[in-house]
């Protein structure tokens, strides 16, 4: 009895120990951050000077910036283009090769620009809409002059273009996940469909679509937290000018932060996008699920 009781005990240990060796890098790693983010939050820390508690005042700042209203205007611009568009044509590209012959290779064809990093297709994007760029030689030598246009240099051309290269570059993901989704569809139930008469459209919006709930979830609330996040593509092709005019949150929170030094003020954009990110997020997952559940 002595002997279960010793080797319990020391199993409890063991586990405790395992337990604190995993919590303390999680700790240092995430949980710190965090709560240091908060602080300077309400802070005037600027550089190297001595931060003084300021209160709600980076916050009050913040809603108070002119600059603030053309920000949140392309965040809801990004928003809303970057979850339909990618959605749409991932699912779609998705659902017509899902019965195609050699249809991994097509997959593999749209998830190449998805494993490429932001500055690289921000680059790619960059050299086809700048003024001397792709586009315009194009426009050119086919005689359209008139469709010249600087279109990095003014709003809303700059926004549109740049969702055009985040697009392209996140519909592969897209195409990937719906495919899964597709797959995982009892085959009894498309023939079931099959012999009934439906057509393609009622096949897939009464048979297939209803199914795809998780995965529809996982995606729309995956698009959402990108689209909100979005800075590598907007700082290359832009820099979020000219005057700021296609400024996203996570751009203006690198700027107040590491260009102009003001940690204060940047903290308080980070957490304000932290806490759009994480509860737009939640809100999708959970709306997508249930009304999945629904249908």
């Amino acid at each position: 009895m002595l002997f279960r009781s010793k080797t319990k005990s020391q199993s409890n240990a063991t586990t405790y120990l395992f337990f604190f060796a995993a919590l303390i890098p999680v700790l240092a790693i995430l949980v710190y951050p965090i709560g240091k983010t908060l602080y300077l939050s309400f802070t005037d820390s600027e550089g190297l000077t001595t931060a003084n508690f300021v209160g709600f005042t980076n916050y009050i700042n913040f809603k108070n910036d002119p600059i603030l209203r053309s920000t949140l205007t392309n965040v809801v611009i990004w928003t809303v283009a970057t979850l339909v568009l990618p959605v749409l044509i991932g699912l779609g590209i998705a659902y017509i090769v899902s019965g195609v012959k050699g249809s991994a290779i097509y997959r593999m064809i749209f998830l190449i620009p998805y494993v490429l990093s932001g500055v690289a297709v921000g680059t790619l994007w960059f050299n086809v809409f700048e003024t001397d760029g792709m586009l315009n030689r194009l426009l050119k030598t086919l005689g359209f002059e008139s469709l010249v246009h600087s279109w990095l240099l003014y709003f809303p051309t700059n926004t549109l273009a740049m969702i055009i290269a985040s697009t392209w570059a996140g519909t592969g993901l897209v195409v990937v996940l719906f495919t899964i989704g597709i797959q995982s569809v009892p085959l009894q139930t498309v023939e079931a469909a099959k012999l009934d008469g439906a057509n393609a459209w009622v096949l897939f919006w009464r048979v297939v679509w209803p199914q795809l709930k998780y995965i529809r979830a996982v995606v729309i609330g995956t698009a959402l937290a990108n689209s909100l996040r979005t800075f590598d593509i907007v700082w290359v092709m832009t820099g979020g000018g000219p005057a700021r005019s296609s400024e996203t949150l996570a751009v203006t929170m690198y700027r107040e932060s590491f260009l102009l030094n003001r940690y204060g003020s940047g903290s308080a954009v980070a957490v304000v996008l932290t806490i759009l990110v994480a509860s737009v997020s939640f809100l999708a997952l959970r709306k997508g699920v249930n009304k999945g559940e629904t249908l």
